[in-house]
């Protein structure tokens, strides 16, 4: 039968109950009446939903990057060291601008993924969504992680929600395939459309 061995933990954090687990399967049949689109044809199934879930996972990081760099705009103007505001300090301020252009830049990529979508479906747009699953944890990734800096240890505790944000982020550059997959699925794209535009030939086995 079907058996939850255990939930597991993500950065050391539970991730119950809508996380992850482990699961064990062991003899489980179903007939025919399971199959949804058809026998051996599973991976389109899950290939299909993944493509347009990759963008929501770029929403959602693009949402929480956001929430991230109010709470450092916040603190930077209202938190004083030294006798000045944080903002007076040098990386208050590079903090804040190098964050503001990681969001933007994180957000009109995932923006242009979304638009490439409606043109040319899922499937078409496959290496515009291959590209923002990298790009947009690491941008936001980055903009998280500066915020944890300008709090300081407040921002590793669980007085605010930095700290799993951050970890939130890192594990989503694992999630539906790690980075490097995704970047393979720009490199072959890229690589077949040089092909032919220069009239080369290769085999495909090569691409």
């Amino acid at each position: 039968g079907v058996e939850m061995v255990r939930a597991l933990t993500v950065f050391g954090r539970d991730d119950a109950p809508h996380g992850h687990a482990e699961v064990a399967l062991e003899n489980v049949e179903l007939d025919e009446s399971a199959l949804v689109l058809g026998e051996g044809r599973g991976f389109e199934i899950a290939q299909a939903r993944l493509g347009p879930g990759r963008i929501h996972h770029c929403m959602r990081a693009v949402g929480m990057a956001a929430r991230c760099y109010d709470l450092m705009l916040e603190r930077s103007l209202t938190r004083r060291t030294f006798g000045k505001l944080l903002w007076e300090h040098g990386m208050a301020q590079l903090a804040i601008a190098e964050s503001k252009s990681d969001l933007e830049c994180a957000r009109l990529l995932t923006l242009n993924c979304a638009a490439d979508i409606d043109e040319r479906g899922a499937r078409g747009a496959r290496d515009s969504i291959a590209s923002i699953k990298v790009t947009v944890p690491e941008l936001t990734g980055r903009v998280a992680d500066r915020a944890v800096q300008v709090f300081g240890g407040a921002g590793v505790s669980d007085d605010f929600p930095l700290a799993r944000i951050l970890a939130g982020l890192r594990t989503l550059r694992i999630a539906d395939g790690p980075d490097d997959v995704h970047r393979r699925t720009v490199a072959a794209v890229e690589a077949k459309k040089a092909v032919k535009r220069l009239g080369l030939t290769f085999e495909r086995s090569r691409l």
